[in-house]
């Protein structure tokens, strides 16, 4: 069965190019001239053997800030190798690093795959010194210049009882070495993030030794998704695509904050689907079927490692929000029907500023988005949630959670209406 398979033709020709992580060349980098222009101009005084800036990247995902960060050091580690220059780019997500010391082993680890040596201490039992001091190490030996960078940074926040999130004291760490005798190779650090705030968390010391130059990342609208989308085609073998494929995957990663990533995997999803359905094209349908699939597997992937109490406070914003003409939700309104979801499952339930911040901590996995509004003096203010996909589709995930199935989905509805007829 496998040969049989090997053997047929199928429609993707370079499945790369239609993996949202790959690095293509400049030429397919569309919509960020500005942007790469400036990365570009920071970044390339290391071809003279010099210390480029720090950057601060910040703008929604998917809008190519990693990508370009990527694609101007692949080329700058290329012109430094002819001219005998020890360039290195040292990247880590820290999406998934909960602590500063889990950080800094990570950035010895990356840092060591880019020279080809081994770390020489070990990931735990140690002190965070002892990881500094061999990071330090692995550069002084092996680069003349690196670069790091620094993807998601925001979510290093670390231990709860620090009064100065990790990400500060990691850019704090990085930039004082740049500028004292631990190093003596050229270092300069791009933090990347969706949070447009994030600096103002960075602590005063932080600030002043990293001193970044910024860039804004804006959402890429529709016509920018298609141009996107057009340079990626030749992934696919000539003429399997349909007219309507790449205007409707980028209509639809419009939808959700202009999300490129968004895009590129709903063309790699609806040929995959087309290939396994033995169909000789790319048609609506399958990008349709891709978009399900597409946001259902995102959403499940974030809701599987919240909280209960997390979850019971998306669920009944996001049974609001389906209810509502534009899509959205008032805070007052959420925490009425989270009251009344925890009343019927029999679970804790917080106060409406409790449920407010859960919800506000539910915009760092790209779920949600909010606006303070208020409708006049005699409404007071609130918050009102905007959902980055569908609420349907996450109704209808946070519903395979045992405890919320519980709760009789046309109940929920109901109490939803009444409240909804409340607002007016």
């Amino acid at each position: 069965m496998l040969l049989e398979f090997d053997e047929q033709e199928g429609l993707i020709r370079d499945r790369s190019l239609i993996d949202p992580n790959h690095v293509v060349a400049e030429d397919r980098i569309v919509g960020r001239d500005r942007q790469l222009q400036e990365v570009t101009k920071m970044l390339r005084v290391a071809l003279g053997d010099n210390r480029p800036p720090n950057l601060f990247l910040y703008g929604p995902s998917g809008t190519g800030k990693s990508l370009i960060t990527k694609a101007v050091c692949k080329n700058i580690s290329r012109i430094c190798e002819s001219r005998d220059i020890r360039f290195g780019t040292v990247e880590v997500n820290c999406q998934d690093i909960d602590t500063l010391g889990v950080g800094v082993y990570e950035l010895a680890c990356r840092a060591a795959d880019e020279a080809g040596v081994e770390v020489e201490v070990p990931k735990h039992g140690v002190a965070t010194k002892e990881k500094w001091d061999e990071l330090f190490r692995i550069v002084n030996e092996n680069f003349d210049s690196v670069v790091f960078v620094l993807d998601e940074l925001d979510m290093l926040v670390g231990r709860r009882d620090k009064q100065e999130p990790a990400f500060s004291r990691l850019l704090y760490q990085l930039s004082r070495a740049g500028a004292n005798d631990e190093l003596t190779a050229y270092l300069s650090v791009v933090a990347i993030s969706n949070d447009t705030k994030m600096m103002e968390s960075v602590g005063s010391r932080a600030l002043s030794s990293f001193t970044p130059e910024d860039v804004h990342f804006d959402d890429y609208d529709a016509n920018q998704l298609q141009a996107i989308l057009r340079r990626r085609r030749d992934a696919f073998h000539e003429d399997v695509l349909d007219d309507d494929v790449i205007p409707l995957a980028a209509a639809f990663a419009a939808q959700t904050h202009g999300d490129a990533r968004k895009a590129i995997d709903l063309m790699r999803v609806a040929g995959e689907l087309a290939e396994r359905q033995g169909d000789e094209r790319v048609r609506e349908r399958h990008v349709r079927a891709a978009q399900d699939k597409v946001e259902k597997n995102r959403v499940l992937e974030v809701v599987r490692g919240i909280s209960q109490q997390k979850k019971l406070c998306l669920y009944a914003t996001a049974a609001v929000a389906e209810q509502t003409e534009d899509g959205t939700a008032r805070s007052t309104t959420g925490y009425k029907v989270y009251q009344f979801l925890t009343e019927s499952i029999d679970a804790d339930q917080y106060h409406q500023e409790t449920y407010v911040n859960k919800m506000k901590e539910m915009t760092t996995y790209s779920l949600v988005d909010f606006e303070r509004r208020s409708h006049g003096p005699s409404s007071g203010m609130f918050l009102e949630f905007q959902f980055g996909e569908r609420p349907a589709t996450i109704l209808e995930t946070l519903r395979e959670d045992s405890r919320i199935e519980v709760a009789a989905s046309d109940e929920v509805q109901s109490v939803v209406t009444a409240q909804l007829r409340n607002e007016t």
